[in-house]
């Protein structure tokens, strides 16, 4: 069974920062109006050699053809990407190149252009790519699975192919936070007001929040890049939302903590922002208080007096999982399931002895927001080392056999789609076994 996972929802486009290829350029094909170029697709494969992935070229320029097909097509029905996510992408994309090269001055010195002109040779591109990505979600829409289908497409599975699954985890939590008390949220707010002071009277926003920012930006200047009102926290969202292009916001409180905002960009449906954020110091006193409430309240559970899950919906103050009697969802997988090690040490320290069923004592953790916070866990279950089979994982094989139908959705809309373009393929491509019929007419 061959899944061309590079046709079906590409969008990742990491140039090999290490190495420029100089070639002799010609066109190698030409899909409907489309051409392309030798250029394009050696570049293509010096990415996968980058990301250390084993492709032919043969498979690289057919995909290539398909994203052809897919971006004419995208244009026919009037799809389009807003001018936000393409400048989101971008911004993404640079940070990555810079992240692999080592810093923005060698990124320059190595493309021997600025950073505006390396976005504005980028721009088309990633505009096309974004183009495809909507046009493939538009093609598989209204695909679902059935159970016995899953059944089916795990029967039919060689041997080889059925995944070896590490063992997981389910884990019931009480999530509390100690409270910061009123006068370090005095204290906090009156730094951020002496900061903008600062600013107004034209120090540089991106240097103070380097300097004082206790967000992962700081070190970007504060520099959050585009993003949607549904990526943002709410108050900071509408706070931006309302700035004008360069303006300072007063202090903001949102869920990470308290906020100066400036607006750098904006369109109907972006922003781009950065930020210094300050967040009101815990008192010693505040941890242990909530380290002896869970103390209490897991004596509680282990006499048989309220049941973990009771507790966790009267109790803990996790909203993603207080309703579900405690039970933490995986927001890689959207499932209950974790691997051990997807827990950071503070937390890995504590569950990796529990036995099922078994309460861990109070410890001390960090929220996705970098808030600090006390817990107490439960081990629901745990499962052995073991290969697939759909007692134990019947989700994950419904999504596989879900993106192996999505798969042969595109494959069947490319071959019927082709059958009405204009395709023409020349050497050396034009020696490629390729998949699809409807490349070789």
């Amino acid at each position: 069974m061959k899944i061309n996972i590079i046709v079906f929802f590409l969008l990742g486009w990491v140039v090999d920062i290490f190495a420029q290829p100089v070639v002799a350029d010609k066109i190698v094909a030409v899909v409907g109006k489309n051409a392309i170029l030798f250029s394009e697709v050696e570049e293509q494969v010096l990415q996968e050699k980058a990301q250390r992935r084993n492709v032919e070229r043969c498979d690289i320029f057919e995909d290539m053809l398909a994203q052809k097909l897919m971006v004419a097509q995208a244009e026919i029905d009037s799809i389009t990407v807003g001018d936000g996510e393409v400048e989101m992408e971008l911004d993404q994309r640079i940070t990555y190149f810079i992240n692999q090269i080592g810093s923005e001055e060698k990124l320059v010195a190595y493309f021997g252009k600025s950073i505006i002109e390396i976005k504005e040779d980028m721009r088309d591109l990633i505009r096309e790519q974004l183009l495809m990505q909507r046009m493939q979600s538009e093609i598989v829409k209204n695909i679902s699975i059935t159970p016995r289908e899953v059944k089916e497409f795990f029967s039919e599975m060689p041997s080889d192919s059925i995944p070896y699954i590490d063992s997981e985890i389910e884990l019931r939590q009480v999530l509390v936070y100690p409270k910061a008390n009123d006068n370090s949220v005095f204290e906090t707010k009156e730094k951020l007001l002496n900061i903008r002071e600062r600013i107004l009277n034209g120090e540089n926003f991106s240097t103070l929040a380097v300097i004082y920012s206790e967000c992962p930006s700081a070190a970007k200047g504060g520099e959050l890049g585009w993003a949607t009102k549904m990526e943002l926290d709410p108050a900071y969202f509408k706070a931006s939302n309302a700035l004008k292009p360069g303006q300072i916001s007063k202090i903001v409180e949102s869920s990470f903590g308290f906020h100066l905002i400036q607006l750098q960009e904006k369109t109907p449906d972006r922003i781009k922002t950065r930020h210094i954020l300050l967040k009101p110091k815990v008192s010693p006193e505040a941890k242990q208080e909530a380290k002896k409430f869970l103390d209490s309240l897991s004596r509680s559970i282990r006499l048989d007096s309220i049941k973990f899950e009771t507790a966790a919906m009267y109790f803990s103050q996790d909203e993603n999982s207080r309703l579900n009697g405690g039970l933490r969802i995986n927001p890689a997988t959207q499932t209950t399931r974790f691997k051990i090690t997807d827990f950071p040490t503070s937390e890995y320290y504590v569950i990796r002895n529990l036995k099922v069923g078994e309460i861990s004592e109070p410890y001390e953790s960090t929220d996705e927001k970098g808030k600090p916070v006390f817990k107490i866990v439960q081990l629901r279950s745990k499962t052995e080392p073991h290969k697939a089979n759909l007692k134990q994982d019947f989700d994950l094989i419904k999504n596989m056999a879900l993106m192996d139908k999505r798969l042969k959705m595109v494959d069947e809309w490319i071959e019927n789609k082709a059958r009405d373009v204009y395709i023409r393929i020349e050497a050396p491509y034009s020696d490629c076994n390729l998949r699809l019929n409807c490349w070789k007419k």
